[in-house]
């Protein structure tokens, strides 16, 4: 995994101001590519996503009622 991005560093430092090249677009494109991988990757696997919803949204929902009771519980004016 170090091993691209020791050889990276070391093919920037020998083109820099030698090599006129958008990077700037080329990662871009790179990393919409590889959020669109993701997304394939997530849709690929089985799982119930409703259950999963249901989970997520009643702990966030009873995160926030416990955190605003609590405030207010603890609120002193």
């Amino acid at each position: 995994m170090i091993i691209p991005l020791v050889l990276g560093i070391v093919v920037g430092y020998a083109i820099r101001g030698k090599v006129k090249f958008n990077f700037e677009l080329l990662m871009s494109v790179t990393l919409v590519t590889l959020i669109l991988l993701m997304g394939m990757k997530a849709g690929n696997v089985k799982v119930d996503a409703l259950k999963i919803l249901s989970y997520s949204i009643t702990l966030a929902l009873t995160s926030v009622v416990g955190s605003v009771t609590l405030a207010k519980i603890m609120w002193r004016e």
